[in-house]
């Protein structure tokens, strides 16, 4: 993540100023932070200046190919995670392009959503590679992060094998968090998965059901939830920044 923000920040680098514009807007909209380029030479210039956490790169550029960005950027080993934009979707494309170090392939046309769902995953991914403080999930649908432990089938949580009552919503935003844990969540990403659209601009109610939560976990323990100023809330063990 960039020294200087709080959101993960997200390079996209394509030719097309469309798509780099759809999804520069849907990605400040979930709450990260945006840069573009618009070919390989300035797009390798803005991940060597930026260090942006992931790259979203499309493969067919004017000036050199996408897999040779990538190509470029492991050879520097710069480990950035890199979602490739392509209209090619051949089985021998794809091979190529993770082989050079790309980590996803995503064709053109696509869904937005998805697009952002992927990014979020990778970025977790990222991030329990680097801290190791991401929660597991077991074939019984039990989410387990440090001494929380929450049933998705029966619904029910526990903390330090004490039994906890929370509200469905609770229920979802606990969820939520632990799905993303050690990812900082703005409030829009929080009220989209939680609430629905209908809720949207409300963001009031997010602060209102995290001090519920807080309330219910922290007699048991250290404080897990964690406020990011001007962002929104982490999922956390407190060393694990």
């Amino acid at each position: 993540m960039s020294e200087t923000s709080t959101q993960p920040h997200v390079l996209v680098i394509d030719d097309e100023p469309n798509i780099r514009d759809l999804v520069q807007a849907a990605l400040r909209f979930h709450g990260f932070e945006v840069s573009t380029a618009a070919d390989g030479r300035e797009g390798l210039a803005r991940a060597h200046d930026a260090r942006p956490d992931l790259i979203v790169l499309d493969v067919l550029l004017p000036d050199i190919s996408g897999f040779d960005v990538c190509k470029r950027l492991r050879a520097a080993d710069d480990d950035v995670p890199v979602i490739y934009l392509t209209a090619r979707d051949t089985p021998s494309d794809t091979v190529t392009g993770l082989s050079l170090g790309g980590d996803d392939y995503v064709t053109k046309p696509f869904s937005v959503e998805a697009l952002v769902a992927r990014i979020r995953a990778l970025l977790r991914r990222a991030r329990r590679d680097d801290h190791g403080a991401s929660a597991t999930r077991d074939d019984d649908g039990v989410l387990r992060f440090a001494d929380l432990e929450l049933n998705e089938r029966t619904w029910t949580v526990r903390r330090g094998g004490v039994p906890l009552e929370l509200s469905p919503t609770e229920f979802r935003l606990l969820s939520f968090l632990m799905s993303n844990a050690g990812q900082v969540l703005s409030r829009a990403q929080m009220l989209e998965n939680v609430w629905g659209w209908d809720y949207a601009g409300q963001s009031q109610i997010v602060e209102t059901y995290v001090s519920y939560l807080r309330r219910k976990l922290d007699p048991l323990g250290p404080s897990l939830i964690h406020t990011q100023r001007g962002v929104g809330y982490a999922l956390r063990l407190e060393d694990s920044r």
